[in-house]
């Protein structure tokens, strides 16, 4: 049993932020139902196909779809018209939580706000996924995770380095942590609303989750008055928090926060004992003080072999380290084999694909995600769920109220 089983979500929204909460809760348990436009669908349907999948039956699997839309529902309305917007809220009155990205004024043009929401359905959680937040002069601004999450909210700068552009966002990097946080806030919402009866508005923002995540950086900064430095790694005042190269090219991180203690054990691992001796390096607030002469030593012993003679070396030691893997090494890493984090999804057709699973199991049971919905493909069964006959539904899809 999941544990979110029995928990119906609708959901009117597109891209990755807001569906992405639904993907996650589909993963606990619950319905999700996926409404879509009748003509045009989720424009994430034809923004990019991603090619043939070894062992898959389709010749376009659209990862974009399917990672944030697996295990969902979907039905095509058409709310904008008044046939197509009483099936929506026949919806609603079925359901526990209301997730959207539509902005406020286009939730109030449609009649997808709280108030007309709540008027069909007064327990409902009203749940809301923006980019600049509910209030002030950029409400109703559109928002990508690129502009309102790694731009705005300080990610971009943060890992800049002086004098050279920012790094470009990784595909969809703030909308999937905004989206296991809207999951997060409508988990809240239901023990609430268990406990008290009461119903929430959930309201998250790219730009809130964005400056969560950077939340030690801008406090620091705004105590320092000034950046928090980066850029040259030899300035590290631990020399046991760095990244270090491998003769192969390779890299691997150090993190070591208790420097003082793993220091002798580091020494032993990589076989230079006379680096305990050695008055530069003898304690941390030494080495902070000779930094630059510790980080040229250890660069000096790691790049003299490759990354698997350092996987060997490092492996008994207590100290936190990890190589810098690539994302195609991460898909064949033991442990996420171990704990089921890239599970493989039916196809429908004989084959199966890979999506990664959302971060949290219950009860020590891996996520096993279903496929993705076509679009419009449970329209009819969801009417007939709702107690409409043929004829209601023929009628509706001849006034293309429906897909």
């Amino acid at each position: 049993m999941g544990a979110m089983d029995g928990v119906r979500v609708v959901e009117l929204a597109a891209w990755t932020f807001v569906p992405a909460a639904g993907a996650v809760l589909a993963d606990w348990g619950a319905d999700v139902i996926k409404v879509e436009h009748p003509e045009t669908g989720d424009p994430q349907r034809g923004l990019v196909s991603m090619g043939v999948i070894p062992g898959s039956g389709r010749n376009s699997m659209n990862f974009l779809m399917e990672q944030p839309n697996r295990g969902k529902r979907s039905i095509g309305i058409d709310v904008s018209t008044p046939d197509g917007l009483e099936v929506f809220y026949k919806l609603i009155e079925t359901a526990d939580v209301f997730l959207t990205n539509l902005l406020p004024d286009s939730c109030a043009r449609l009649k997808v706000d709280v108030e007309s929401v709540r008027a069909r359905n007064p327990k409902i959680i009203y749940t809301r996924g923006h980019g600049q937040g509910i209030r002030g002069e950029e409400a109703n601004r559109g928002a990508y995770d690129a502009a309102a999450y790694f731009a705005r909210a300080g990610l971009a700068d943060a890992f800049s380095r002086d004098g050279e552009f920012p790094p470009s966002q990784r595909p969809a990097f703030g909308d999937v942590m905004g989206g296991l946080t809207i999951a997060g806030g409508i988990a809240g919402a239901l023990f609430k609303r268990e406990r008290t009866g009461e119903p929430s508005i959930v309201d998250v923002s790219l730009l809130g989750v964005g400056m969560w995540n950077v939340s030690f950086d801008i406090l620091l900064s705004q105590a320092l008055g000034m950046k928090m430095p980066s850029g040259d790694r030899k300035l590290n005042p631990n020399p046991l928090v760095n990244m270090y190269k491998t003769a192969d090219d390779r890299y691997f991180i150090l993190v070591f926060l208790q420097a003082d203690r793993h220091w002798p054990e580091l020494c032993e691992a990589i076989e230079r004992p006379d680096l305990l001796k050695d008055p530069r390096f003898e304690n941390a607030m030494v080495r902070a003080e000779n930094k630059s002469e510790c980080i040229t030593e250890l660069d000096a012993v790691f790049g003299a072999h490759d990354l698997e003679h350092w996987k060997q070396r490092l492996a008994g030691i207590e100290g936190v380290w990890a190589p810098v893997q690539s994302v195609i090494e991460v898909f064949d890493d033991p442990q996420a084999a171990a704990n089921g984090y890239v599970p493989q999804v039916d196809d429908g057709d004989g084959g199966t694909f890979p999506v990664v699973a959302s971060p949290v199991q219950f009860d020590e049971h891996p996520i096993q995600p279903t496929l993705a919905p076509e679009h419009g493909q449970h329209t009819e069964e969801l009417l007939l769920e709702l107690g409409m006959d043929w004829d209601e539904i023929i009628a509706l899809k001849d006034k293309s109220a429906i897909l």
